[in-house]
């Protein structure tokens, strides 16, 4: 287990320092899958309300394209991959967020695999936007298209072979035999996890998230 005091100390003065100068900061988190990006959004939405700041956290991952489009490529078993997103979409809505107009976003739903349009509203007096996901500060196109849109931007930087631990892991806990877990995370997580890795583009703030005894 992480202790993520300290981090988000850091995170909550650059944000403050933002804030000063403009009615909403988009702060995007980024890292491989399984890196923890979730946890740390969470932690920092929740420390930013303890400081009476109306922060909204806004995951990626609802841009997943449907699986029958998905399969349409021959891409089911690279679901994850970039090319399974809807990535100008996914800019385009970034592009709103900024503007500070009333925006729906699609969210995830991990237990039925398919995302739900218009499931998220995007409060118009949010004050700190926290987007996070796998692809937010990538080096391919059209996602580098990200990179001129963020405020801050925050890498959550995981060992490769820490990450492929919480892969496998992630599929055992969804029941899978260990044999098949180890199948899944190494036909598809751990070479998307390679591939952000590769082509991570910098970031304001890179924080170690790897846990220490």
């Amino acid at each position: 287990m992480i202790n993520l005091t300290a981090q988000v100390n850091d995170l909550i003065e650059r944000i403050d320092e933002l804030r000063a100068t403009r009615a909403r900061v988009v702060v995007a988190i980024c890292g491989a899958p399984a890196s923890g990006k979730s946890t740390l959004t969470a932690e920092l939405v929740r420390r930013l309300h303890l400081n009476k700041v109306k922060a909204f956290p806004l995951p990626m991952d609802g841009f997943h394209l449907d699986n029958a489009v998905i399969s349409e490529m021959g891409l089911l078993a690279r679901k994850g991959a970039p090319e399974t997103f809807d990535a100008p979409g996914y800019i385009e809505l970034v592009r709103r967020v900024r503007e500070g107009k009333l925006v729906y976003a699609p969210k995830f739903d991990r237990d039925r695999d398919i995302s739900i349009a218009g499931a998220i509203a995007v409060p118009q007096d949010a004050e700190v936007i926290i987007a996070e996901g796998n692809y937010l500060m990538f080096d391919e196109d059209p996602w580098r298209e990200l990179a001129g849109l963020w405020d801050l931007t925050v890498r959550w930087d995981v060992p490769l072979p820490e990450l492929r631990a919480r892969l496998i892991q992630r599929w055992l806990d969804h029941n899978l035999s260990r044999t098949a877990a180890v199948r899944r995370a190494e036909g598809n997580d751990i070479p998307n996890a390679q591939r952000i890795l590769e082509a991570a583009l910098p970031c304001d703030i890179t924080l170690d998230g790897t846990p220490r005894p």
